[in-house]
């Protein structure tokens, strides 16, 4: 997934270290590693509006989006990584640098991270015991697939296929319709939806 540096780190290690930094790095198992860049429109659109849609929705509560500029560790702090959009509810510290209570993640899938991203970085998010939510959201099609705790506080997953489609999130009052999240995106009408 990139340049790795040959150093181990803590994550407070890491996050000095990347500080000021105008690339963007994960640490994994306690070293750096450069990620990947250049986006398609595509992607960065539903980065977008998936980001505005949360603000919205969110606003008045004590939770917010933010983008991958905030970290969240997982991985019981040897990985540090930067979701496309994270929803914290922690206390808003200007300095932080990281969530400090992360209760949902979004991933926006490419082609290059998509195997990467379904299994191994939602296996370190569903370590989480603050998340309640892991959305990833398709960039070829209107889909989405929410992985979220049950009554029991046990994993579950629902997909959701189409623009007539919402994403519903009660533990955060919030609903998220996929004609919001797509807004702006053509798809080709031969493609499955």
């Amino acid at each position: 997934m990139g340049e790795m540096a040959h150093v181990q780190m803590t994550a407070a290690e890491f996050l000095a270290w990347h500080e000021g930094r105008d690339d963007k790095w994960e640490l994994v198992g306690g070293f750096p590693v450069q990620m990947m860049t250049g986006a398609t429109r595509r992607h960065d659109q539903v980065v977008v509006n998936t980001l505005v849609e949360l603000r919205n929705a969110l606003r008045g509560s004590p939770c917010w989006p933010t983008t991958d500029n905030i970290t969240v560790f997982t991985g019981h702090g040897a990985n540090v990584r930067r979701p496309n959009v994270t929803v914290d509810c922690g206390a808003f510290v200007g300095t932080d640098l990281q969530a400090n209570d992360p209760r949902m993640v979004v991933e926006v899938l490419s082609k290059s991270t998509r195997a990467f991203d379904q299994v191994q970085k939602l296996e370190e998010y569903k370590a989480l015991d603050t998340l309640a939510y892991v959305l990833f959201l398709d960039t070829d099609a209107p889909r989405a697939k929410l992985y979220f705790r049950d009554a029991s506080r046990l994993w579950d997953s629902r997909d959701f296929i189409g623009l007539d489609s919402v994403v519903e999130l009660p533990e955060l009052g919030a609903g998220l319709a996929l004609v919001d999240l797509y807004d702006g995106l053509a798809f080709e009408a031969d493609q499955p939806a």
